[in-house]
C-alpha cells in the first residue's frame, strides 16, 4: 500500500498518521510506505507512479479534493483504493460509512473488504467519484480554492457572504440524449454519484454509488425567509420536499449556459468551460469501504 497524506487539508487531523498508521494497520496484510503531497494535483502524479510500480491499493488522506486526486492517477486500472478522511466535508468517505476518526478508517483497512462504485467522467478528462457542481456550488468551492482557512466554519462564512449577490443563470440539459431540453433558471446544479456534498449536506438524498446514473439536483435561489424550512430537508435527506429543488437521473447529460465556467469537482472548483458533458461509468472503480 501506498499512503498520500495531503499534509495541509482539512483542520490538521492528518499530522499523526505516521504514528497511527504504526498503531492501527495491520502489518501482516500490508507493506506500506507514505509519501506527502507538496503542490496541487501532485497526488495524481504519485498515484500515477504507484500504479506503475504495481502497489495493489493507493491510500488518500485527506478530504474529497485529496480522494479526487488520488483516482485520477488510479482510473482505468485494477488498483484500490482506500480513504483515511481528514478533509473539512469528507462527503464520499461519510456516503460510505467510512469512520471519520483517522485511526478507526485505518483500522477499516484491515478488513480488505473491497467493493466497485460507479464515476462519473465530465468533458472526457475530469474523473468525480462523489459530487460535481455548477452556479453557486461551484463559486463557492472556487473561493475555497483560495482560501487560507479550511473547515465548515470557513464554508459556512463564505455563503453567508455572497449568497446576497449571487444570482441564478439560465442552463439548458439534455437528459440521455433526448432531443427535448429541461431548459431552467437555477441557482445551482448538482450532479451526484454519492448522496452529499459533505458535511451531512444531503443534496442528491437518493443517490447511489452502484446503481449506474446520475443523480441531478436543480435549485433555484431559496429566499431568506424558507431558509429554516429547507435547512432540516437538507440534514434529513428529504431535500426534493422543497419547492425550489427538482430532480433527474440519467447516466449521459449535456449541459449547456455554464457561463461561470467553473465546476465543482469533489469540493475542488475546476474552470471546466461552458459547455458540459458528465457521463456514468459503472463501477468502475474499487475502493475498501464496510
Amino acid at each position: 500500500m501506498l499512503v498520500i497524506v495531503n499534509p495541509h487539508s482539512g483542520v490538521g487531523r492528518q499530522k499523526r498518521i505516521e504514528t497511527l498508521l504504526s498503531n492501527n494497520l495491520n502489518r501482516d496484510l500490508y507493506d506500506y510506505e507514505v509519501c506527502y503531497t507538496e503542490y496541487i494535483h501532485h497526488g495524481t502524479l504519485i498515484a500515477r507512479d504507484a500504479v506503475d510500480k504495481g502497489y495493489d491499493v493507493v491510500t488518500a488522506v485527506g478530504g474529497d479534493g485529496s480522494v479526487n486526486d488520488v483516482i485520477q492517477g488510479i482510473k482505468g486500472t485494477d488498483t484500490v483504493l482506500g480513504i483515511v478522511p481528514c478533509g473539512s466535508g469528507n462527503g464520499l468517505a461519510r456516503c460510505m460509512k467510512i469512520p471519520l476518526t483517522p485511526a478507526f478508517a485505518i483500522r477499516l483497512l484491515n478488513r480488505e473488504k473491497v467493493s466497485a462504485i460507479d464515476t462519473i467522467v465530465l468533458n472526457d478528462k475530469f474523473l468525480i467519484a462523489s459530487i460535481a457542481g455548477v452556479g453557486f456550488d461551484a463559486f463557492i468551492a472556487r473561493l475555497m480554492k483560495a482560501a487560507k482557512i479550511r473547515g465548515f466554519s470557513a464554508y459556512l462564512n463564505l455563503i453567508l457572504r455572497e449568497y446576497p449577490t449571487y444570482e441564478s443563470k439560465d442552463y439548458r440539459i439534455y437528459l440521455d440524449g433526448k432531443e427535448t431540453p429541461v431548459d431552467r433558471k437555477a441557482w445551482f446544479i448538482t450532479f451526484a454519484n454519492s448522496n452529499q456534498f459533505g458535511y451531512n449536506v444531503a443534496v442528491a438524498p437518493h443517490a447511489k454509488l452502484d446503481d449506474g446514473l446520475i443523480d441531478i439536483s436543480i435549485v433555484d435561489k431559496i429566499p431568506v425567509e424558507h431558509a429554516l424550512i429547507t435547512a432540516p430537508l437538507v440534514y434529513t435527506n428529504l431535500f426534493e420536499l422543497s419547492q425550489h429543488v427538482e430532480m433527474f437521473r440519467a447516466r449521459d447529460i449535456m449541459v449547456t449556459g455554464n457561463v461561470d465556467k467553473w465546476v465543482n469537482i469533489d469540493g475542488e472548483g475546476e474552470n471546466v468551460g461552458k459547455e458540459l458533458h458528465f457521463v456514468n461509468h459503472p463501477r468502475s472503480l474499487k475502493i475498501i469501504g464496510k
